[in-house]
């Protein structure tokens, strides 16, 4: 499987951003979807994920009420809705698909795409 993130950029704080990761290959929907993101100097870290149907989605508690996880398995792609972003956002974001359930263990998941920047000014 190959992931193509798209969708970052530079934005206000209180503002929105969508991602969209695009996924090669006929078995998308046999893989959770999890984005992950990785700030200066800091280490990688679990944002969001969702199952292989799309009825189950977990969160880090640093986004809950902000960031949406969804799927179109039709389309091969998941998208990460990003509300009332803030500066601590910032990162670069990656999905990665993996095989289990849509945990935040990043080492779980199996392939991983390149990554997109995502700035919140202040």
């Amino acid at each position: 499987v190959q992931l193509q993130a798209s969708g970052g950029g530079l934005v206000q704080a209180g503002g929105s951003l969508r991602l969209s990761c695009a996924a090669s290959g006929r078995t998308f929907s046999s893989y959770a979807m999890g984005w992950f993101r990785q700030a200066p100097g800091k280490q990688r870290e679990f944002v969001v994920a969702i199952s292989r149907g799309g009825g189950s989605t977990n969160s880090a508690d640093s986004v809950k009420g902000r960031f949406t996880i969804s799927r179109d398995n039709a389309k091969n792609t998941v998208y990460l809705q990003m509300n009332s972003l803030k500066p601590e956002d910032t990162a670069v974001y990656y999905c990665a698909a993996g095989r289990g359930l849509p945990v935040h263990e990043a080492r779980l998941y199996d392939y991983w795409g390149q990554g997109t920047q995502v700035t919140v000014s202040s």
